[in-house]
């Protein structure tokens, strides 16, 4: 009926509900508003017979109360949702063997193939599981057959954010780290202590605390600085929950952002323009980075070689950062 009233053949219909059709917009504008005049529904199950497929796609998270996951998931669910695919979110906890197991419950539940968002796992777990179900994997850069990876150029972000504070004149700049067995927090470590070299800026171990990516790390990571008593004027933190925490602690400190102390973070999340003061924070959209994702996963779904993808970094400049008056 759709197809009839569209004046399409009932196999474009079928493409334009999958996301694989090939035609003009204002044609799967036409078919869509005639799929929404007749109420149309697709059957999930027919569907899946019909083409060999259960419509689902897994999603291993690492933590889905998490504000840079959740907006992941987002763009994930987003993309999925139209084209009539239904998201499976698990969680993984950055704990490898959980994260195992919750690829072998999504394997168990024949979805279409699997989302990977960062994690613990091997690359050679990835590539395994590849050879069973399409993988799409982002936070590092691997390639195999049936697996496509999404990587962000963690080490440039960093690289911004002291070039940032180097032209507003601070020559002691703090660096509260993600977890060091976390490749993404490693990078951003990594490219602190270059663009530190380049700019003739002194390193110092003592400014530099390993955290947990956390509100709270970030809270304790800042204390922890304080109560050191090394002198610096300005700190990134390697994301932007911690920065919320290092925020309060400075605060509680009776030292003010960034009249006192400038401050930094990273990922550029949607609440960070709403902080006290706004934050200034390397920006990785991590929604562009669920979509893309989701995309890429319904080329490899359609035997096609998805387009390379390094997401760049880009540094918003807000409030918490000002030129160091001595």
């Amino acid at each position: 009926m759709v197809a009839k009233q569209a004046g399409v053949s009932p196999s474009t219909v079928s493409r334009i509900l999958n996301g694989t059709a090939q035609v003009s917009e204002e044609k799967q504008a036409l078919v869509k508003a005639v799929i929404e005049e007749l109420g149309f529904r697709p059957d999930p199950s027919a569907r899946s017979l019909a083409g060999g497929r259960t419509m689902s796609i897994g999603v291993l998270t690492q933590f889905i109360d998490s504000p840079y996951y959740g907006e992941a998931l987002r763009g994930i669910e987003d993309a999925l949702l139209k084209a009539n695919y239904v998201p499976l979110f698990v969680s993984g906890h950055w704990n490898e063997v959980e994260e195992k197991n919750r690829l072998f419950m999504l394997q168990e539940r024949k979805v279409d193939g699997i989302i990977v968002l960062t994690g613990k796992l091997s690359d050679e777990t990835l590539v395994e599981m590849a050879a069973v179900v399409p993988v799409v994997v982002t936070g590092r850069s691997l390639s195999a057959p049936n697996l496509f990876s999404i990587d962000f150029d963690n080490a440039e972000g960093a690289c911004l954010a002291i070039r940032h504070l180097h032209a507003l004149g601070h020559h002691r700049v703090a660096f509260i780290s993600g977890p060091l067995d976390h490749p993404d927090a490693d990078e951003r470590l990594k490219g602190y202590k270059s663009e530190l070299i380049k700019k003739d800026m002194a390193y110092d171990p003592q400014l530099v605390i390993a955290s947990d990516y956390q509100e709270a790390g970030g809270f304790r990571a800042m204390n922890s600085l304080l109560e050191a008593r090394v002198q610096f004027t300005a700190v990134i933190t390697a994301n932007d929950q911690m920065a919320y925490g290092a925020r309060l602690a400075l605060h509680r400190a009776g030292l003010r952002v960034p009249e006192d102390v400038s401050l930094i973070g990273f990922d550029d999340l949607p609440h960070s323009a709403f902080t006290l003061p706004p934050l200034t924070s390397v920006r990785q959209s991590v929604y562009e980075i669920g979509a893309s994702a989701a995309k890429a996963m319904f080329d490899l779904l359609n035997k096609k070689n998805p387009p390379s993808k390094l997401v760049e970094a880009e540094l918003v400049v807000r409030e918490s950062t000002r030129i160091y008056r001595r």
